[in-house]
């Protein structure tokens, strides 16, 4: 540690950043360079966990600090082409450059008066995404992933149906398919509309929602004097990417005077490689979608698309004086904190500007269509082996299949969560598990920038490999 260093406390030499720098970056790249020989799942994390230090040091460690970060790598879950679990983004590294240089700029991306630059580049990678899948008269913002934009998009929706900001909630019922994600019977209860007022309707045979039981639901509810609000509709389920009807969601909300919230968390940015799926998604109210899942930027970045700024505003503003923008140009007078949940917001915007920037658009759309096109490849191979059988159909880009027994659906059910179990203590490839009417699901995710032909192969091998390890077979 230099002289000047130990005069400026926290400080430290531009020489010394630059060799902690080079040291981190040098690390990353050994770790995408070494990531198609990794397991798909470190074998024991545990392990390389235990070499942390549990204590916290009382005096620096110079250098020596990054010591430790060997560990963490060793110990971390790797993006690599064969992790098919959840709907997890494989993290893009031109994205994470720029990830690094937020941090060091270190902008509270609250308004134009706090970081012009921030929200600038904001506004443009909004409007970019909202074109690229055809929601070009969308706005909207940047947050932490599908879970915050879809708090958001319902406060909003209640805001513009039953106000309950300055008086308090009024009631009101959501609606949305029992296949819907968590985070929305997470939103109707911290919002206070409670969870009894969530109605989960039935599906069809596609595992999409069935619109003219939602139509039944929701004139039950309003001659039963309750007040309808909103219907979720969602743009690629989380089980098996099943996309709701949405232009005859539209049709009901319009007949009912509700707010259409689009959870496409998961697949909304397909549309911008197979738009033919999602027709009535620029008739929404509000969209949400993660672009560190389909976009495989680095996390977080989440993003919610709005039509209407007034209704964001009057939602979501309660300022102080000492955050009121000075200036009264359109784009300088951007507030985000006016139209968002959040008021210390980092610069999430800069790694998916950076990344766009460096590999266009058509790059993206090009990899989402592999993707699709890997889900595909997967299911034709499935119903080549009459052991396997597909469990729903493969609409983007989840593939549910299972195993077959000739024993009760418990044992089925018991034999699939063991080859998933082995499956991943195998490390070749990670796949996840969903549950689809009573049937344990194993569960491939495409969403992964990295993942080839060869990838996508190994997955049935391996399936197979492990049924026969259980089986005594090898």
């Amino acid at each position: 540690m230099t002289e000047q260093e130990n005069e400026a406390g926290l400080s430290i030499a531009d020489e010394t950043f630059r060799t902690l720098g080079r040291r981190v970056i040098d690390m990353a790249a050994d770790f995408l360079r070494d990531l198609e020989h990794m397991p798909a799942y470190p074998s024991d994390p545990a392990a390389s966990l235990q070499d942390l230090d549990a204590a916290p040091p009382r005096l620096g460690m110079g250098e020596h600090a990054l010591d430790a970060l060997s560990a963490v790598i060793a110990s971390s879950r790797p993006p690599t082409s064969r992790f098919f679990g959840y709907v997890s983004g494989s993290g893009e590294p031109v994205a994470a450059l720029g990830d690094l240089l937020a941090s060091v700029l270190n902008q509270n991306v609250t308004s134009w008066r706090s970081a012009p630059s921030g929200v600038a580049i904001e506004q443009q990678v909004i409007s970019w995404i909202a074109q690229f899948i055809a929601c070009g008269e969308f706005t909207g913002s940047l947050c932490g992933g599908g879970s915050a934009s879809n708090l958001m998009a319902l406060a909003m929706a209640r805001e513009s149906r039953l106000p309950a900001n300055e008086t308090g909630v009024q009631g009101g019922v959501v609606y949305a398919s029992s296949e819907v994600h968590m985070s929305i019977p997470k939103a109707v209860a911290l919002l206070g509309l409670g969870r009894a007022n969530l109605r989960l309707v039935a599906v069809d045979g596609e595992y999409r929602l069935d619109v003219r039981v939602l139509e039944e639901v929701i004139r039950a509810d309003v001659t039963a004097g309750l007040k309808p609000l909103a219907v979720v509709a969602t743009a690629g389920t989380v089980n098996t990417g099943a996309i709701d009807p949405l232009l005859q969601v539209r049709a009901v909300c319009d007949r009912f005077d509700l707010w259409l919230h689009v959870d496409g968390a998961y697949g909304a940015l397909a549309a911008a490689a197979a738009p033919e799926k999602f027709v009535g998604l620029s008739q929404a109210d509000s969209i949400s979608l993660d672009a560190h899942k389909w976009l495989y930027q680095p996390l977080d970045c989440g993003v919610l698309l709005f039509k209407d700024v007034a209704t964001a505003i009057r939602t979501f503003s309660h300022s102080g004086d000492y955050v009121k923008p000075l200036e009264t140009e359109a784009a300088a007078a951007c507030s985000y904190f006016d139209q968002s949940v959040e008021l210390s917001r980092r610069f999430r915007a800069l790694k998916l500007w950076l990344s766009l920037r460096y590999h266009g658009l058509e790059a993206f759309r090009s990899a989402i269509g592999v993707d699709l096109r890997h889900a595909a490849e997967l299911a034709s191979r499935i119903a080549t082996h009459p052991e396997l059988e597909l469990l729903a159909p493969v609409t983007l880009s989840a593939v549910c299949f299972r195993y077959r027994s000739t024993g009760s659906m418990m044992a089925t059910n018991e034999l699939n969560t063991a080859i998933l179990k082995r499956v991943i203590s195998r490390g070749r490839v990670y796949l996840s598990n969903a549950t689809l009417r009573g049937m344990c699901a194993l569960r491939a995710c495409f969403v992964n920038h990295r993942t080839r032909d060869t990838d996508v192969a190994l997955i049935v091998t391996e399936v197979l490999a492990a049924a026969a390890e259980l089986s005594g077979g090898v």
